[in-house]
């Protein structure tokens, strides 16, 4: 088990997304996600894009932004394969939900595929609120739409709070 102390979460910049895809595996295991990854999301909203950063190298990662309507979008949330379990998903969205509010974020919101399972689970233990919804993106492709509002109560602490 890694030391889950030992990391640091700031904000993204392009050096972290090339070594985010240099890693995919790592973080997405057979499922190639690489074209979700977008260097104009890292350039024009890097204060909330971010990465959990220790030693040896980047243990995980959250890149999301605020809508014009105050919508905290999480677009990608991912930790690698050794980091699973401790805690760092949770953290990643503890300080997304500070960076957000820094920008006039009054909910939040994500979306999975259906099939999804661990995210599912992980977004209901945030307590998020789940939905499918039919036809999300495109014909025939229902997504899991999570919601939750702004601020965070109960269990939303960052470890160790």
């Amino acid at each position: 088990m890694i030391d889950a102390m030992a990391v640091r979460i700031e904000p993204a910049d392009v050096t972290d997304l090339h070594q985010v895809l240099e890693d995919h595996a790592r973080y997405w295991g057979e499922r190639d996600l690489r074209a979700l990854h977008l260097t104009a999301l890292v350039q024009e909203f890097g204060s909330t894009c971010l990465v959990a950063r220790a030693d040896d190298g980047i243990r995980g990662y959250l890149f999301g932004f605020v809508t014009p309507d105050h919508t905290g979008y999480v677009h990608l949330v991912a930790t690698r394969d050794d980091a699973r379990g401790t805690g760092l998903g949770r953290d990643l969205y503890a300080a997304f939900v500070e960076a957000a509010g820094r920008h006039g974020a009054v909910r939040l919101k994500a979306i999975t595929s259906v099939t999804n399972e661990g995210s599912i689970a992980f977004h209901r233990t945030l307590g998020f609120d789940a939905r499918v919804v039919e036809d999300y993106d495109g014909p025939g492709r229902p997504r899991v739409v999570f919601t939750r509002g702004l601020p965070f109560g109960q269990g939303f602490e960052k470890r160790g709070q």
